[in-house]
């Protein structure tokens, strides 16, 4: 190891040598270790990076005229390993079910050099010591930016070329790419020349508004989480209005939306169910394990068994119909999302039958019980594997680190859309493009919660888009990926048949993604005038607030068995598609017109 300052000198001591021979042929070179993060009184504060060049040389040839782009990665958590992106996602190796490492012909490395980065410090291979966790995520992004620093000292040309700074999740109460991008637009002579900055499923508001707003929405994009029942979906359409949960999106929207009560903070009576309590106790048990009245003890259910059921369904129906109109549900106040999944759980197919462990809130149709592992800890904590890369000696790698920021479970911080109107504002000076990104089947961090933060945002001098995102866009076979949509530097993009983990779910449409939009100035779905459609057009049929999701949902119920799919009947969705035609319906002076759930008025910020 240098004893120097970082510097070129450096690179020697970071490129990956050693690798497992099959590896080595696969992988173009790479580079990998632990940096500072310049933090006084912290020498051990340290991020993990893995660099792989698009072509040999990329990263350390001469830098004259050296325009080419690159990308930096960060999954989320908080506290979440972002190589476990590199190795089940995005990046050049792929972990199959089997524990066996291969390549991915869908890496981002193809497009660009690209960079993976464990942070916060101690998560991943990154490092800190007892004290040096970040109080919050204003140290964060501090120390993202001492980071940058250390690594364009390594990589000169770094500090020139136009930086894309991608990543997903969070699901917490924040984001970390809001603030890494705030800190650089406030840091005097900046590191790196941020291009573009893109968020997937990432949390930029509330939990009200990412995870129990969307819940309406969430059953009309998948129907089987009720047994496609008319009656339950009016429940959950009461319950959404008297929730405050039924905001009316508008193009451009017309006012900000008024703050959301966080669920756990309303009072809700006491039940034998303790719903509340456990909620407190363990919030960020329940988001990734709903809790649920009862599991069944196997997927092999008796005649007698699916009559319980099922009579246990009409108990559940009849108390709903008893109770006064306008009544909030004495268990569960307006943890709707909790409460559609406990539903789906205990009463709708093949989440009743397969039992709770088939209940994957990051990716709906997935109703696999156990799921197929995609398990990068054995490779990465293989002696061979961490001399290669650097990895520090004395620490094992797991994918997420509890506590990032030190002994608190929650991060303090204020949830990014209480700066994002000015955020937008400052990208727009710096010339620095957004882009929020979701998967249609994650139901934990919905797309309509991103797309009520896109319309409480100002920028440009205009609240939120001015016209309905509903602009196709296809994969490079010419198939239908999802729903495009760019106005004044901000783009959009719903993804079909993707979940919470875009990269995973749909690895192609994801390359193409962001060769053409990322990367790339591809127009389509760009709006240059509110009074014309969007380039490329728009279709009526995209113009629901909910994009039908797939009507297979898979299942196993034990380890080794085939995955089956359950689909309902064609007739049983034909009927459904008939109400919700109706249900969805407003009145306008052309007539009918579909609007999603809009339930009630609410249109008078979101927090």
């Amino acid at each position: 190891m240098p004893t120097t300052d970082f510097g070129p000198d450096w690179q020697p001591y970071f490129e990956v040598t050693g690798l497992f021979p099959n590896l080595t042929k696969i992988i173009p070179r790479s580079f990998a270790g632990n940096v500072g993060v310049n933090r006084a009184g912290h020498p051990n504060a340290t991020l993990f990076f893995w660099a792989f060049e698009k072509a040999n040389g990329s990263l350390t040839n001469d830098c004259l005229g050296n325009d080419d782009p690159w990308i930096i990665w960060l999954n989320g958590g908080p506290g979440a390993s972002s190589l476990l992106g590199l190795l089940t996602e995005n990046g050049p190796l792929r972990v199959t079910k089997d524990y066996a490492v291969v390549k991915n012909n869908y890496s981002w490395h193809q497009l660009a050099d690209t960079i993976w980065v464990d942070q916060p410090v101690g998560t991943g291979y990154a490092t800190t010591d007892p004290n040096g966790y970040v109080p919050d995520e204003d140290q964060m992004g501090v120390d993202f930016v001492g980071f940058l620093s250390n690594l364009v000292k390594i990589f000169p040309c770094l500090d020139t070329r136009p930086l894309y700074l991608t990543g997903e999740s969070y699901a917490g109460t924040q984001d970390h790419q809001p603030y890494i991008t705030k800190t650089l637009f406030s840091t005097p002579n900046p590191p790196v020349r941020l291009k573009r900055f893109a968020i997937g499923d990432g949390t930029l508001g509330s939990r009200a508004v990412h995870v129990e707003l969307p819940t309406l929405t969430t059953i009309e994009t998948y129907p089987q989480l009720i047994n496609y029942d008319p009656e339950v979906y009016e429940y959950f359409k009461t319950q959404e209005h008297l929730c405050g949960y039924d905001l009316n999106l508008t193009y451009p929207q017309n006012g900000h939306f008024p703050t959301l009560v966080e669920p756990s903070e309303q009072q809700v009576p006491s039940t034998s169910f303790t719903f509340q309590s456990r909620l407190k106790k363990n919030p960020q048990a329940l988001l990734k394990a709903v809790w649920r009245w009862n599991q069944p003890e196997s997927f092999s259910l008796n005649t007698r068994e699916t009559e319980h059921r099922e009579e246990r369904r009409q108990q559940w129906k009849r108390g709903i119909a008893n109770r006064p109109n306008g009544t909030l549900d004495p268990t569960y106040g307006c943890h709707l999302f909790e409460e559609m999944w406990d539903y789906a759980v205990n009463f709708s197919s093949p989440w009743a039958q397969v039992g709770a462990g088939g209940k994957d809130v990051y990716n709906i149709p997935d109703a696999l019980d156990p799921e197929i592992p995609s398990d990068a800890t054995t490779f990465l904590n293989d002696k061979t594997v961490k001399a290669a890369i650097h990895a520090p000696i004395s620490k094992d790698w797991q994918e997420d680190t509890p506590y990032p920021f030190g002994g608190q479970f929650i991060d303090p911080s204020p949830e990014p859309m209480v700066f994002l109107s000015d955020l937008a504002s400052e990208a727009r000076e710096h010339a620095v493009g957004m882009i929020f990104y979701s998967g249609n089947d994650d139901s934990l961090i919905a797309h309509r919660g991103t797309e009520v933060i896109i319309q409480n945002i100002t920028w440009g001098g205009v609240q939120g888009f001015t016209r309905k995102p509903s602009t196709p866009f296809t994969d490079d076979q010419g198939n239908f990926a999802g729903i495009i949509h760019q106005e004044r530097g901000l783009k959009y993009v719903l993804f079909q048949n993707a979940g919470h983990l875009v990269p995973q779910s749909v690895p192609g449409v994801a390359f193409t993604f962001v060769r053409d939009f990322v990367l790339g100035f591809n127009n389509t779905g760009e709006v240059d005038n509110p009074t014309e459609s969007a380039v490329g057009g728009e279709d009526p049929n995209l113009m629901a607030d909910a994009l039908p999701g797939n009507p297979a949902i898979y299942w196993a119920s034990k380890a080794g068995e085939d995955i089956a799919s359950t689909v309902a009947p064609s007739a049983t969705r034909a009927a459904w598609d008939a109400f919700l035609a109706t249900a969805t319906a407003v009145l306008s002076a052309d007539g009918p017109q579909s609007s999603g759930s809009t339930s009630g008025t609410n249109n008078a910020a979101v927090g």
